[in-house]
């Protein structure tokens, strides 16, 4: 597996363990189609959350200045989780009712200290 996906995989695990410890259901990991994937989808108070998680490596635990992982969800991507969450939403039969919030998590993987540090940013307009 290549070194990204692998730096991927333990963020979502970091995401999904920080997101269980306040209080979100974690319904699926990686739901993936052609045009586009969410890495999570949890609900919470009778919300569907749909989660982007962008993780990187620091060694000192502070990033490149003026590096924003979130960045990362620019305008292409932004569609095809539009796409994505759409079919998702279909495939479900969720109905015009119910209710959905998406946001990004950034993950800080120190290689130093070993620890990981969380951001999370809600209510991302799409």
């Amino acid at each position: 597996m290549a070194y990204n996906r692998l730096i991927g995989n333990l963020g979502e695990s970091i995401a999904c363990e920080w997101l269980s410890k306040h209080g979100y259901l974690i319904l699926g990991r990686n739901y993936l189609k052609k045009w586009g994937e969410i890495d999570i989808i949890a609900t919470k108070d009778k919300i569907i959350h749909f989660i982007e998680v962008k993780s990187i490596t620091s060694y000192r635990g502070d990033l490149k200045e003026g590096y924003r992982p979130e960045e990362n969800v620019h305008e292409i991507k932004q569609k095809r989780l539009r796409k994505t969450i759409q079919t998702y939403w279909a495939e479900k039969k969720l109905g015009v009712s119910a209710e959905f919030k998406f946001h990004i998590i950034t993950v800080d993987l120190n290689q130093n200290t070993r620890k990981a540090r969380v951001t999370f940013m809600e209510n991302i307009i799409l």
